[in-house]
């Protein structure tokens, strides 16, 4: 995955957060370790989310992480508390507006595969035989 690729995925996951309980001015910058290696930003303001492939340098905090952790969070699938404690994203700042800004993600629901789906069996209809 690209740099430009990971941003577009986090504009597009941004346009599915609820942020209508955030009422502060929240900006944080996220640097990216590793494949797709770079900064953007995440800044909510005014009830609106905008993601941005630039460094935002009054941020209120810096979340430090791989392309797979940031990935993960834009997608509503990584743990955060885990993901803190193993060492897959680091906060330096205020960690509560990054975590308020991760809490208004959207979980992705998980798309059903053949193996997850419930199959039903039909039984044939039986004949009855008939004494003669």
């Amino acid at each position: 995955m690209t740099y430009e690729e990971l941003v577009k995925k986090a504009k597009q996951a941004s346009k599915k957060m609820d942020v209508s309980g955030i009422n502060d001015h929240i900006a944080i910058q996220i640097d990216v370790e590793g494949e797709a290696e770079g900064a953007f930003y995440v800044e909510v303001a005014d009830g609106k989310v905008s993601v941005e492939p630039y460094e935002y340098y009054d941020n209120d905090c810096k979340v430090k992480a791989t392309t797979d952790a940031v990935v993960s969070l834009f997608a509503g699938k990584l743990n955060v508390e885990e993901a803190l404690a193993n060492g897959q994203i680091s906060v330096d700042g205020d960690g509560g507006k990054a975590l308020a800004i991760i809490n208004a993600v959207k979980p992705t629901p998980e798309k059903k595969t053949a193996a997850t789906k419930k199959t039903t069996t039909k039984k044939a209809p039986t004949k009855k035989k008939t004494a003669k």
